[in-house]
């Protein structure tokens, strides 16, 4: 297979017997998984044999424990007595088929003996749903969950605009909100502000919500907070009918320590879905680390994610914590200030495999299909084609970009940022790559940071918010605002993400309740009522950020990275012009003066777009531009950007 990413990257010459390295092990243990005819779509059907099986007149349920002596599928339905012991198949299979019909709603556990002696009862491992029962533990749930879909996904035609979400706390109400109600009231919403893709975040069922759904216990269940398997069906099915795709926030990273509700210790041994010792531990999160060498945990998670593309209809994923997958250090601490930190020791060749394996596996059943990997080391090949030598993700996150503007709003004064810095963080990317673009995700919200608008605005967001009241800081964050958003959306990615309330600048930052807090809801809901209040400047802000996303569907130029050029640049002046496909995007980030440029320009511009509209909270129109035989002078306000058509 040639190495094509040489050609992208030429400064990888110097590593090409390790990218040699990378095509071969991903060779090899698709030859050792599949045999010489076998493909990994056939290959990734866990979830079809495992858990439980409906046939025409009995159920077959089955359970992987290699180190269990006996096991007995137990539960409500047989008063959690042993008569339903389960019989040891080839490679550590438990299987029994069950005559009639097993209640679907039935509470149920598997009860295993161990080598040991010890008797320990799990949630089956490929089970579609948990409720917690009264010792503040999981049990697994008998469900059949059935949907006559409608709509068939949409065809992304456009940029990938995807809208982070949580169904959790996507309410005002101080609870947590339900599929059925995010559809209803969510949904619409997006639709109407211009995004086309959905990403959602804590849908794999974890017991403590304040992890953010980032502590998955049962990997095929629905978080039963939210509501019933249907009732995600429904949602998506809907979504598809806005023309909306949907992508899960997929977590095969690590896994909760939680013995009992999840894998760890599943069958006695740590080393059944995990690496044993300090190598299966993440010190800074406190969960188990997946073994991506052994064919039993590769089945597992590839079959995981087949699942969520078969069963649910997802339109792809967005992978967390690569990073932490790719290195045994998992990034921490570890600059990867040259190339030879990613071919390293420290590197995971198994993680890498298994990453290329999921992107295969995903394209096979779903070529449309969006993968996106977080990956804040800067991987070369993160997103490129497997055939070219890469690891096959569609796009990689452009994670350094939040960190950027925080450390800008926090540390520094607005006439201190420097554009070139600027430029070179929103423009720089891996050869060949796509990347999402975002100024802030979930991320930036949590408990311990602050928004950008909450950087921005601080205590006053709380008591000058009104359209009546006089604030320069207000004034300021909602000039900064626009300006982060707009220059971040036009340059930072082939695609965006916004999370959810963020582009309205959603006050204050995102805590679930939890012991910490008095189990408060207070900071675990979205106040969608501040951007509908007329009195409320809050508004100015969504209508900014739906007439930003406007400007990509007029003029699709987020892809467009081979017609961008840097038109002009003067720190001094705090003034950045730049053209991209048929649009000129001209900024004064001046704090304090208003700035004159005059450029040389063969036809006249029309102008399509100003940050200083009345309509988005400014004080215009106050820019003005002439052009006049050639020539376009520009006069811009303090803060404020113009966008041009051009020809």
């Amino acid at each position: 297979m040639p190495l094509n990413i040489l050609d992208y990257d030429p400064y990888l010459e110097a590593f090409k017997d390790d990218l040699s390295a990378r095509l071969f092990d991903f060779a090899r243990t698709k030859k050792r998984l599949l045999g010489v005819d076998g493909s990994l779509c056939d290959f990734a059907n866990g979830y079809k044999y495992f858990g439980f099986q409906q046939e025409m007149k009995h159920w077959t349920f089955r359970e992987w424990a290699p180190n269990a002596q006996k096991a007995w599928l137990v539960g409500d339905f047989n008063n959690w007595e042993n008569n339903f012991e389960l019989k040891e198949a080839y490679g550590g299979v438990w299987e029994i088929s069950v005559p009639g019909m097993l209640p679907v709603g039935s509470k149920v556990k598997v009860k295993l003996t161990l080598t040991n002696g010890e008797t320990v009862y799990r949630v089956p491992s490929y089970i579609l749903y948990t409720l917690p029962n009264e010792r503040h533990e999981l049990d697994g749930v008998i469900v059949n969950p059935q949907h006559e879909w409608k709509h068939q996904a949409p065809k992304l035609a456009e940029a990938p605009l995807i809208y982070e979400a949580h169904i959790g706390i996507s309410t005002e109400e101080y609870k947590i909100n339900t599929y059925k109600e995010f559809t209803r009231d969510v949904l619409p919403r997006i639709k109407k502000d211009g995004y086309n893709t959905i990403q959602l975040m804590a849908i794999m069922e974890h017991p403590l919500y304040a992890s953010f759904g980032y502590q998955v216990s049962n990997f095929f269940a629905v978080s039963s907070r939210f509501g019933q398997p249907e009732d995600l069906m429904d949602l998506i099915d809907k979504a598809h009918g806005m023309g909306l795709r949907v992508l899960l926030d997929v977590v095969h990273s690590h896994a909760v320590k939680n013995v009992g509700d999840g894998l760890n210790l599943f069958d006695g041994t740590t080393s059944q879905y995990f690496h044993e010792g300090a190598r299966g531990e993440h010190s800074a999160w406190n969960t188990k680390l997946f073994n991506y060498g052994k064919d039993e945990v590769i089945h597992f998670l590839l079959s995981n994610l087949k699942f969520w593309l078969d069963v649910y209809r997802f339109d792809g994923f967005r992978f967390d914590g690569v990073t932490s997958m790719l290195y045994h250090d998992h990034g921490l601490g570890t600059a990867f200030t040259d190339y030879s930190k990613y071919f390293s020791l420290n590197t995971d060749v198994e993680a890498v495999t298994y990453l290329m394996l999921a992107n295969e596996l995903i394209h096979q059943i779903n070529p449309d299909a969006t993968t996106i990997a977080e990956d804040m080391s800067a991987m070369p090949g993160m997103a490129l084609p497997i055939s070219a030598g890469g690891i096959g993700f569609d796009y990689r996150l452009s994670m350094g970009i939040p960190d950027f503007w925080i450390k800008q709003l926090k540390e520094k004064s607005d006439d201190t940022l420097d554009l070139m810095s600027l430029w070179w963080e929103l423009t720089t990317r891996r050869p060949g790559e796509k990347n999402i673009g975002y100024a802030e995700s979930h991320d930036q919200a949590l408990v311990g940071d602050k928004t950008l608008m909450m950087w921005l605005a601080n205590e006053e967001i709380y008591w000058k918010m009104d359209v009546n009241s006089q604030s320069l800081k207000i004034d300021r964050a909602i000039a900064l605002h626009k300006l982060i958003r707009l220059v971040t959306f036009s340059l930072a990615g082939e695609g965006y993400l916004n999370f959810m309330g963020n582009e309205f600048g959603h006050p204050e930052w995102l805590d679930f309740p939890r012991e910490g807090n008095n189990d408060n809801f207070q900071h675990a809901r979205r106040q969608w009522s501040l951007a509908e209040d007329e009195n409320l400047r809050f508004k100015y802000l969504a209508a900014f950020d739906k007439d930003m996303v406007r400007l990509e569907k007029d003029f699709k130029f987020l892809a467009k990275t081979d017609q961008l050029q840097q038109v002009w640049v003067k720190n001094s002046d705090k003034l950045l012009a730049y053209r991209k496909g048929n649009l000129l995007f001209v900024f004064n980030f001046h704090p304090s003066y208003q700035e004159k440029l005059q450029l040389d320009w063969a036809e006249k511009p029309e102008l399509v777009f100003d940050t200083d509209d009345r309509k988005f909270g400014g004080f215009g129109p106050r820019s003005s531009f002439g052009w006049s035989k050639g020539q376009l002078d520009l006069i811009l306000e303090p803060r404020t950007a113009m966008v041009f058509k051009i020809h």
